[in-house]
């Protein structure tokens, strides 16, 4: 059973940065696919972002060029860099795995695991 574990959500400004992670447990981490996914309020939830297991990252085009998925096999961490936020941003971020890769990645119900969730509040 993988354990995901977000950290790093808080409360800035319009403009801001904020780097999220997520921890995983488990020894085969190297061969999930790792994925961000994000609920506002009032709103289903909806894929960020998504990375391989080699490192690619695939963006949903309302963060593309301004978020970054990145993930560090050593650590059993994946990262979701977030530039510029604006005020759409807010939502409790969640970490999702999944087994292998899947070319739709953009899917919730193709990820296995999913983190409790960490806030992220942008104002204005």
């Amino acid at each position: 059973q993988v354990q995901l574990v977000e950290s790093g959500g808080g409360l800035v400004q319009a403009g801001d940065s904020l780097k999220l992670s997520c921890a995983a447990s488990g020894r085969t981490f190297s061969t999930y696919t790792m994925g961000w996914f994000r609920q506002a309020p009032g709103k289903e939830r909806e894929f960020v972002a998504s990375v391989s297991f080699n490192d690619n990252g695939y963006y949903a085009e309302s963060v593309k060029g301004r978020f970054a998925i990145s993930r560090d096999n050593a650590k059993n961490t994946v990262y979701l860099r977030m530039n510029n936020l604006n005020p759409e941003d807010t939502a409790v971020y969640y970490c999702a795995a999944r087994r292998g890769w899947t070319w739709d990645y953009g899917r919730q119900a193709n990820y296995d695991h999913w983190g409790q969730g960490t806030q992220v509040t942008v104002s204005s």
